[in-house]
């Protein structure tokens, strides 16, 4: 466009970079935590997921569609690591999986207004 409006609306832009401090904050908490129980034999999980989360929410603040996907992935494998900790019980699963996924849906319906 030629007003140097990008795709999807002002909203969009700033919907994303909210969206993606959130999900930065969200991994910076989780990666030091996750560093804290690697030096005291716990989860390993959680360190890598931290770091994934650091990335994907850079590039979704910067509306890039790399950054959806590796939120997905991460999504992906968060589901299986919560199968494998807490098995099919419900109340379990759900302080792992609710948080994470209503993120999901958020960067879902953003993922059409990214760029490349």
């Amino acid at each position: 466009m030629s007003n140097g409006v990008r795709r999807g609306g002002d909203w969009s832009v700033w919907a994303a970079r909210l969206l993606g401090a959130i999900i930065f904050l969200v991994g910076a908490l989780i990666a030091a935590g996750g560093a804290w129980l690697v030096l005291e034999g716990g989860s390993p999980y959680y360190l890598p997921a931290g770091i994934a989360l650091l990335i994907s929410g850079l590039l979704i603040a910067r509306r890039r569609s790399l950054g959806a996907w590796i939120y997905l992935g991460l999504f992906v494998a968060t589901i299986f690591w919560s199968l494998w900790e807490a098995g099919l019980n419900g109340w379990a699963l759900v302080p792992r999986l609710f948080g994470p996924g209503i993120l999901l849906v958020l960067v879902l319906a953003l993922l059409p207004s990214f760029d490349g």
